[in-house]
């Protein structure tokens, strides 16, 4: 097992990445100070994978584990959804020191955390992600948010977990179309921060794709610095850790006006084109880097062209996006692989032109 310390004060936390770390979360929970209940919240498919493991686990370590499911899918990140969990952890009287284990992907993650963050004014969070997209991004870094209206996180709340368990064997059981949505989220933090990182992934998607262990906890690992890194320096987004969004702007326009038939990661590699494709027609990158991120791209098996979904259904969406700022939408753009930068002087106008051009 490999750690990763966020030291963000009162609100420090490690990322744990290793194969096996299941099973030992009870014993970590306890020897933290935690005891009595517990409450897992899940999704219907990862509570047959991995519930028993876990609540086994909290067993031996001397807790009284109750298990809330949802069922899967970004449709069910909702304040609907967060209402009937706060019914749920009502009745199994749930108490202000009970901890909240969020098992399961991006969704449950974002979920869970949320209701987390509301419910008492705060309970303990424990990550415990088992899809590579949630292990290397959405779990770590305190966002916590629903969607509203079809437009994404729109109502969150930045809150710390305790802890984030990164189990390898988990992505085992993880289908091939969620392996590759996760390895948008890799290829994003290496094009932003780490070049090295990004030939290490041009090198190795290949075994990234065939569930290598040895690479994919490398590639969690690596990830998860980039990520503790940039959070460290600024947890609540105020200025760096919006690099993160690169590829998001468009990313996320594109999710909602595809109703989410789209997976994140299949938008986000979409909008990570549009973004290089825009620094490089206002001359900021080179034109050999944008080749270089759409040959990593289409060999992670990844989209790099708009899908047949309305135009101008994604540049309203946009407007809406979290980043607006007086009404200027702030583009991260790069300069070259590994460097990303924060712009809000992208025009409308070069943003249309590229999404027309592609469809």
């Amino acid at each position: 097992m490999k750690k990763v310390k966020l030291e963000l004060g009162g609100d420090s936390y490690e990322v744990r990445v290793g194969s096996g770390l299941l099973p030992r979360v009870g014993l970590w929970l306890k020897e933290r100070g935690f005891s009595g209940k517990a409450v897992i919240i899940t999704d219907t498919n990862v509570e047959g994978l991995y519930a028993d493991t876990l609540e086994r686990g909290l067993a031996n370590a001397g807790f009284d584990t109750t298990i809330i499911e949802v069922p899967p899918g970004e449709e069910h990140k909702s304040l609907e959804t967060a209402g009937r969990l706060y019914g749920d952890l009502t009745e199994a009287y749930t108490e202000r020191n009970t901890p909240v284990l969020a098992l399961g992907g991006g969704v449950i993650g974002d979920l869970a955390g949320f209701v987390a963050a509301t419910y008492m004014r705060g309970l303990p969070l424990i990550q415990v992600p088992t899809t590579l997209l949630a292990q290397v991004d959405s779990s770590i870094g305190g966002k916590t948010a629903v969607d509203y209206s079809r437009l994404k996180n729109i109502i969150g709340v930045f809150y710390q977990p305790r802890m984030v368990v990164a189990d390898i064997d988990t992505l085992a059981t993880l289908p091939r179309e969620e392996l590759v949505n996760g390895l948008a989220e890799v290829i994003k933090s290496a094009v932003i921060r780490n070049s090295n990182l990004f030939n290490f992934l041009d090198i190795n998607v290949n075994k990234v794709l065939e569930y290598h262990p040895a690479v994919l906890e490398t590639i969690v690992l690596e990830t998860a610095r980039i990520k503790a890194e940039i959070v460290e320096k600024d947890e609540k987004e105020e200025d760096l850790r919006g690099i993160l969004n690169y590829g998001h702007t468009i990313g996320h326009a594109i999710e909602s006006a595809s109703n989410y038939e789209l997976k994140h990661g299949q938008a986000v590699a979409i909008g990570m084109v549009a973004a290089a494709r825009i620094s490089s027609r206002m001359e900021i990158l080179d034109e050999v880097d944008v080749v270089k991120l759409e040959r990593i791209i289409e060999k992670a098996g990844l989209p790099r062209e708009m899908p047949d979904i309305d135009k101008d259904a994604v540049l309203q969406a946009m407007q809406h996006d979290k980043k607006v700022s007086q009404n200027r939408v702030r583009f991260v753009l790069l300069k070259t692989i590994g460097n990303a930068f924060i712009s809000d002087e992208v025009d409308p106008s070069l943003v249309e032109e590229v999404l027309i051009g592609w469809g």
